[in-house]
């Protein structure tokens, strides 16, 4: 047996100001991807994700009995699978900030979820908002904490533009162009990072009235400005604020950024070859990066593994 493919996804704008009611732009990233699998022999890897299955069905157990629960599921059913074997088969790697724990959210409530909104319908803002909520409490199994985006990107396989904590919609993106110069693209840090010690430090920095001032003032001015720039396609304004986006984040992220790797996001901003900014919540896995001439970027970074996302 094997489900239906969910992918992986960037949030291109948007960590951490998204807490602060920022814009925001998620968008699918089809190079990985998970399924529901059961296989005769599993190996380490599917019998530990089966094990972590069956605690997640504990949760959602608990999590809909509660009374004014937004969702039920087909619990019988997804026990009688876990003891078959069932398991998550995903390409997507963990603690990368590419959505692996969204798309396993995605599929349990693809699978099991009663009277589930689909894709196929009218979709809404409120139909969005009522999905974002239910997939929030899913994931907050696996983060402490979780806006619901990441499923959310998945479960549709859409560009999400998130203008407001209660205010989401699809979005439409600028047709890539086959022959340009300019690219999106992540930098492997070749770390591993978890989300909820990162969020932790950003929401105890953000007792402090001068980082709040910060974030309100610099961090989500240019993440706005970012994403209307990306989605009109205005990609010569979109790198000035990158700049000073990728600058904001050096001076007040610092614990999000690995050591090892402040010196090439300053190199990038002092020669303009390149910007670099989270991908998620930082602390390691993927970061992103911008760049207005990709062969000059792949230069400056030699000898670090880089993948294209988008290209205009």
């Amino acid at each position: 047996m094997k489900g239906p493919l969910f992918y992986s996804k960037i949030l291109l704008f948007g960590e951490y100001g998204i807490i602060k009611d920022s814009k925001g732009l998620s968008i699918p990233y089809n190079f990985y991807n998970g399924a529901l699998k059961v296989d005769e022999q599993p190996d380490a890897k599917a019998v530990k994700s089966n094990t972590d299955l069956k605690r997640f069905s504990f949760y959602l157990e608990e999590f809909q009995s509660e009374v004014d629960t937004p969702v039920r599921f087909d619990i019988t059913a997804l026990n009688a699978d876990l003891e078959k074997g069932m398991y998550f088969d995903s390409s997507i790697p963990q603690g990368y900030g590419v959505g692996s724990s969204g798309a396993l959210v995605a599929a349990i409530y693809d699978k099991y979820a009663f009277d589930k909104i689909t894709v196929l319908e009218n979709l809404t803002k409120d139909k969005l908002l009522k999905l974002k909520t239910i997939f929030s409490k899913m994931e907050s199994f696996f983060h402490g904490k979780s806006s619901g985006l990441d499923p959310l990107n998945s479960y549709l396989s859409l560009p999400i533009l998130i203008n407001s904590k209660d205010n989401i919609e699809p979005a439409g993106l600028p047709s890539q162009s086959q022959n340009g110069n300019g690219a999106v693209f992540l930098l492997d840090s070749g770390i591993a990072s978890e989300t909820a010690p990162m969020v932790q430090i950003f929401m105890e920095n953000m007792k402090q009235e001068g980082f709040r001032n910060i974030i309100k003032d610099k961090f989500v001015k240019h993440t706005d400005a970012c994403v209307d720039n990306f989605l009109e396609g205005d990609f010569k304004t979109l790198f000035g604020n990158i700049k000073h986006l990728s600058n904001v984040v050096l001076e007040n992220f610092k614990p999000m950024i690995p050591k090892q790797f402040h010196e090439l996001w300053k190199n990038g901003i002092e020669t303009n070859d390149y910007y670099l900014k989270l991908c998620g919540s930082g602390g390691g896995g993927y970061i992103l990066g911008f760049t207005e001439d990709f062969e000059k970027a792949k230069k400056a970074l030699e000898g670090h593994k880089l993948e294209v996302v988008y290209t205009f």
